[in-house]
């Protein structure tokens, strides 16, 4: 989202730069439109009118994060990107507490105007366990990477056409410490971006997915997620979204997360974001979370 993944989300208004032109050029395109002003004055309105270029795009980043719903366009081909985050998860049961801090990190590459490749994990986490009647224990490790694609089906062509991509993770299992998994899990979602008003879009994502949950023990799940941007400007977007996993575990019920936040872009190829949310169903969710995070993309390799 954009993403923020609600990410995310291709083009962007390029900018024209002006066109410098000499005297001397400005003299002899004057001797040529006389010469061809009888001819011109015989077309058609549509042929003597120049056809005036379109105002290019700026090409900025537009990162998957921070939002819970990811994006539907890939970047260009040859390019990398960077969208690492830094998250603190706080829970409670009883009278005991527990604080998880991870580094949430997708690495995507391009590889065509269709299709990128990904990487993606919440890689080291941590874990402090608070109880009353024990002393504080602590927990870190590396979780499992997941390898994966997004293929982009169309672009966005108005209200009634949405922009649609597919993508799809496959987790092996890995791991370290608590934080292994012993099944292979994958999830494949829909997403789309819809700029359904001026300054307003909706990104949803719908999915399924096989997990693994904390007692060892592989489920299948439905998944739906839904942003809803707003841009002031095409550098600011302050955000609200939801996700709903069901079911959050093995015999279990449905879980819902809802956040807000704020994606800033601070040049062409960076963006920073900062988010809170809250766990509003369930047993698994965070209450709440707090989530800051960078993005950065390279320049596509070949091009100045």
């Amino acid at each position: 989202m954009t993403k923020p993944d609600l990410e995310s989300c291709g083009g962007r208004n390029r900018r024209k730069k002006p066109l410098l032109v000499s005297r001397v050029a400005i003299v002899l395109l004057a001797v040529a439109v006389i010469s061809t002003t009888a001819a011109a004055q015989s077309l058609p309105e549509q042929e003597r009118t120049p056809a005036q270029p379109e105002p290019a795009e700026q090409d900025l980043i537009n990162p998957d994060r921070p939002g819970i719903a990811d994006g539907s366009n890939v970047i260009a081909r040859g390019q990398f990107q960077a969208e690492i985050g830094i998250q603190q998860e706080f829970r409670r049961e009883g009278e005991s507490r527990e604080h998880t801090l991870f580094v949430p990190t997708l690495l995507r590459i391009g590889i065509s105007s269709h299709w990128e490749a990904r990487v993606e994990g919440n890689t080291f986490v941590r874990t402090r366990t608070f109880a009353p009647t024990t002393e504080t224990s602590q927990t870190s490790g590396f979780a499992p990477l997941s390898i994966g694609f997004k293929y982009h089906i169309q672009d966005s062509k108005g209200v009634s056409h949405p922009s649609l991509g597919m993508i799809f993770r496959i987790f092996p299992a890995s791991g370290s410490g608590d934080f292994h998994t012993n099944h292979l899990t994958a999830d494949l979602r829909l997403a789309a971006d819809w700029d359904f008003i001026h300054k307003f879009s909706l990104n949803p994502n719908v999915g399924v997915a096989r997990y693994e949950d904390s007692q060892g023990q592989a489920f299948a799940a439905g998944l739906f997620a839904l942003t809803l941007n707003y841009l002031p400007t095409k550098k600011i977007n302050p955000f609200i979204d939801m996700g709903l996993q069901t079911s959050e575990e093995k015999q279990g019920k449905s879980s819902l997360i809802v956040d807000t936040g704020l994606a800033y872009i601070i040049s062409h190829n960076i963006q920073i974001d900062a988010s809170v949310g809250e766990g509003a169903h369930g047993h698994t969710p965070p209450r709440p979370f707090l989530s800051v995070g960078f993005s950065i993309r390279s320049k596509a390799i070949g091009k100045k």
